[in-house]
């Protein structure tokens, strides 16, 4: 008699909570400033101005921009805030800083909208690899949410899961 194969995963009170799902497939663009600074050092403002002006910024429609300057220059703040100006009416989402600033942004912005009561004092398991790069912002981030919400928290595969936090039972 063959005994009967039972998978303790799918029974178990396990929710697993895949970061992946909150990854934002949409194009990114870094725009990097240094080009429009005199020798790479200095910003000129009619030149910047005509720049922002003149330049194209139908093409970064609902696309995710990150805006820095690569040159070690003095860029002072109103150029920055000219630039988001310019990308309000189109870029789905803009930040100062370079690509990982954005991929935090944008998890941010996503995880924000979690209703934290799906979780309360559940058992979680947070997915670890995947096809999306999930930064480690992220991993923190959803951390931060769920620990004061679920009743343990997990990192991995149900099968090899790393115990993260486990609420304390009350007295």
């Amino acid at each position: 008699m063959e005994e009967e194969i039972i998978n303790r995963v799918a029974q178990s009170s396990l929710i697993n909570f895949d970061l992946e799902q909150y990854y934002d497939q949409s194009e990114r663009i870094l725009v990097d400033i240094k080009d429009q600074l005199f020798n790479e050092l200095v910003l000129k403002e009619k030149d910047f101005r005509l720049y922002v002006k003149t330049h194209d910024w139908k093409g970064y429609k609902d696309k995710n921009v990150a805006v820095y300057c690569s040159a070690d220059a003095i860029v002072p703040t109103w150029a920055y805030m000219l630039l988001a100006s310019a990308l309000e009416p189109y870029a789905k989402n803009f930040v100062f800083g370079e690509l990982s600033h954005l991929e935090n942004h944008l998890f941010q912005k996503a995880l924000s909208n979690i209703d934290l009561n799906d979780y309360k004092d559940q058992k979680v398991i947070i997915k670890g690899c995947g096809k999306f790069p999930v930064p480690e912002y992220a991993y923190v981030e959803i951390t931060r949410l769920l620990n004061p919400v679920v009743s343990s928290l997990m990192y991995g595969e149900a099968c090899s899961a790393v115990p993260i936090y486990k609420k304390t039972k009350s007295k």
